[in-house]
């Protein structure tokens, strides 16, 4: 009998705190934590939904999510989720149906794991 054996994957997580230091500056802490949350909440929704829409084929619809994911993840500091995102795009712009499945799923681990860090480095007051 052959062993299998299971990785673990997982993924470094990449802020880019200057980004938020002058979101917080330009802001003001109240309404820079709102637009932080707020963008927070739309991307655990559209990570939702992109993994929706791929495990349903609706690649178009998803890729319209994944894009808009990249632009929100790029205003907050979340390099890693900006950066896969653009994968995932170029994935659906080459028609590369076996890259796609795993770019998507990095997609998702690494958007759970940026989202985390976020919250992590919101408790701390950036």
């Amino acid at each position: 009998m052959k062993q299998v054996t299971m990785l673990a994957m997982s993924e470094a997580v990449e802020l880019d705190v200057d980004k938020l230091d002058a979101l917080y500056e330009a802001l003001g802490d109240v309404a820079a934590e709102d637009v932080v949350c707020r963008a927070m909440e739309e991307l655990a929704v559209k990570l939702a939904q992109v993994d929706r829409l791929y495990r349903s084929h609706q690649i178009e619809e998803m890729y319209k999510a994944v894009r808009s994911m990249g632009a929100i993840a790029d205003q907050i500091g979340m390099v890693l989720l900006a950066q896969v995102s653009r994968d995932v795009v170029a994935c659906v712009d080459a028609a590369d149906s076996t890259a796609l499945a795993a770019v998507v799923q990095r997609l998702m681990r690494s958007g759970e794991g940026s989202l985390t860090q976020i919250w992590r480095a919101q408790d701390l007051s950036i």
